[in-house]
């Protein structure tokens, strides 16, 4: 079977990236664009950024910024209608995951209006046509649906997100611009953070990776691993590390799919409202110590990229261990707790079978059960 690699048309990176868009939407043809961001973003100026580039250049755009920290599906509704109200022809998506999977849904939905029932694109939908063209600029180091095929949903009425997978919703544009990114708190660029290295880790461990997105994976860790701390402190060496080793590790994973650390921190995300970054951080080292044994010797490369010095003088045990303590003192490192409050013995059960019904899922190298998940949901207890 041949393996497949989709990455965007065009990206940019670097401090400064930003002033490359007008030059973009020019040479494109783009007439209209609907500006997809959250409020926090918009009050403060951030968006401000792109728009006033847009504002010097003639180019014109409507903002879109009633979108939630998990966007549902009223939020792409309300986008939808948004986009054909005002005439635009494409979408700029300033932000974290969620105006970048809001912008995904919208353009999709836009092209293929068939599917204008947003929960008919769970899953692999089989949509015909391209979505239409998104710029995606991130302004978190974390979630990478710049350069992803995926997007969440949450459906607030059914207490669950949904994970929509379309080779047609890539981002034709990705602006990679660590000076996008110096508004994040603290909190916020440990959570992202700690949701991208978690990106790098499943996408290694899971059953369809293979060595070109190795090579992603593992690159991605070590630049995760040598930056977060210093991003957390607000060192600019730090943010461009993590800029660009979450743009990475979304190279990798977009094409591979990631595990069962994800399947259960959507439904905690669905549930709870828990920061998707925070609740992958406190499950990825309780999956990567049940995944161990299936994983071959590939928890000594990731002790490796995580910094982890005389790995090849250990034995398998060893290097395994090593790497899941690396990963916990990280998140420690960063202030991610290890524990969740709102976790409750009775909702166990449903947490772990939307977990298991999660599309993450299937990827995880170890086959699973809805028993053996309430199991590692218990560990936050």
């Amino acid at each position: 079977m041949a393996n497949r690699i989709m990455l965007n048309e065009t990206s940019y990176h670097g401090a400064g990236a930003i002033q490359a868009i007008p030059g973009e939407v020019k040479s494109r043809g783009y007439r209209k664009a609907l500006v997809c961001c959250g409020p926090t973003l918009l009050r403060r100026g951030v968006v401000a950024r792109v728009t006033d580039l847009l504002d010097r250049e003639g180019l014109a755009y409507a903002i879109f910024s009633d979108i939630k920290p998990n966007p549902t599906i009223e939020n792409v509704t309300e986008g939808v209608r948004a986009f054909r109200e005002q005439g635009a022809d494409y979408l700029i998506a300033i932000g974290g995951g969620s105006p970048m999977d809001t912008a995904k849904a919208i353009g999709i939905i836009a092209t293929n209006p068939e599917f204008a029932d947003v929960r008919s694109l769970e899953g692999v939908a089989d949509t015909k046509n391209p979505c239409a063209p998104i710029i995606a600029v991130p302004t978190t180091a974390g979630t990478a649906a710049e350069v992803t095929i995926n997007y969440v949903i949450t459906d607030v009425e059914k207490k669950r997100k949904f994970v929509c997978v379309d080779p047609h919703d890539m981002p034709v544009l990705a602006v990679v611009d660590p000076d996008m990114m110096d508004s994040m708190p603290a909190s916020l660029t440990a959570a992202t953070g700690m949701d991208a290295l978690t990106h790098a880790i499943e996408g290694y461990i899971t059953r369809a990776a293979w060595e070109m997105t190795d090579m992603f994976h593992l690159k991605a860790i070590q630049l995760i691993a040598r930056s977060l701390r210093d991003a957390v402190a607000g060192k600019q060496a730090g943010r461009e590390g993590m800029a660009l080793g979450q743009y990475i590790a979304g190279m990798g994973f977009s094409n591979v799919g990631l595990g069962i650390a994800h399947s259960i921190a959507h439904t905690l995300g669905a549930v709870y409202d828990t920061p998707h970054g925070v609740a992958c951080a406190m499950m990825l080292p309780i999956v990567m110590e049940y995944n161990a044994g299936c994983t071959g010797e590939k928890y000594r490369e990731i002790a490796r990229a995580m910094g982890v010095e005389g790995v090849d003088a250990m034995t398998q045990e060893e290097y395994r261990a090593a790497a899941v303590a690396a990963v916990r003192r990280l998140s420690a490192d960063v202030g991610i707790p290890a524990k969740l409050d709102a976790l409750k013995e009775e909702d166990l059960p449903f947490l772990a079978e939307s977990a298991y019904a999660d599309a993450c899922r299937p990827g995880n190298p170890r086959d699973t059960s809805v028993e053996d998940l309430t199991a590692l949901l218990r560990k936050l207890l």
